[in-house]
């Protein structure tokens, strides 16, 4: 059971990872594109600023989530690891604590956010909906969530091997 739902939440992660990563692919190649239309085609093209600003909250809100369960997040450790080890223990419960409390904001704001501007559109694109802008905060919440509350009931996964190379590299360091 808990190897299924860690599998399921590993799947998360690599989504989270995925979404993150092709985000800032995309937002790379769209803003070369709309200073090309705009200083060599002499065409001021509206779309890309939004597009891209839209992109980085994706890459924000959901690559957050996914730093947190790689235990990349500066600020997650650095005071509890300076602490003696019995307090760690405690500390890094509060930390995860708060992290809750701070997902739950952004879960239950952020949704309000999202539905409250629904019915308005993006000047510069009218077809996309301004609500849809801020659904990265309630989902990226979501997901913090998850891995916070992986963290607290089946300890850290950023030690754990979640895709293909990981192996290889624990393989390689095994026969080192």
């Amino acid at each position: 059971m808990i190897y299924t739902l860690q599998r399921a939440i590993d799947g998360l992660y690599l989504a989270c990872i995925w979404v993150a990563g092709l985000s800032i692919v995309a937002m790379s190649l769209i803003i070369p594109v709309g200073v090309f239309a705009r200083y060599v085609l002499g065409y001021g093209a509206q779309w890309p600023e939004p597009i891209a600003i839209l992109l980085m909250v994706v890459f924000t809100f959901i690559g957050a989530a996914a730093g947190y369960r790689a235990g990349a997040h500066i600020a997650v450790g650095m005071v509890t690891d300076r602490l003696p080890p019995p307090l760690q223990k405690v500390f890094s419960i509060v930390v995860d604590l708060l992290m809750i409390i701070a997902s739950l904001f952004m879960i239950v704001w952020g949704f309000k956010l999202s539905m409250e501007t629904m019915s308005q559109s993006l000047a510069a694109i009218p077809s996309i909906p301004v609500g849809l802008t801020y659904a990265p905060l309630p989902l990226g919440g979501l997901c913090t969530l998850v891995f916070v509350l992986e963290k607290l009931f089946l300890g850290a996964q950023h030690g754990r091997a979640v895709v293909r190379f990981d192996h290889q590299v624990d393989d390689a360091a095994a026969e080192a």
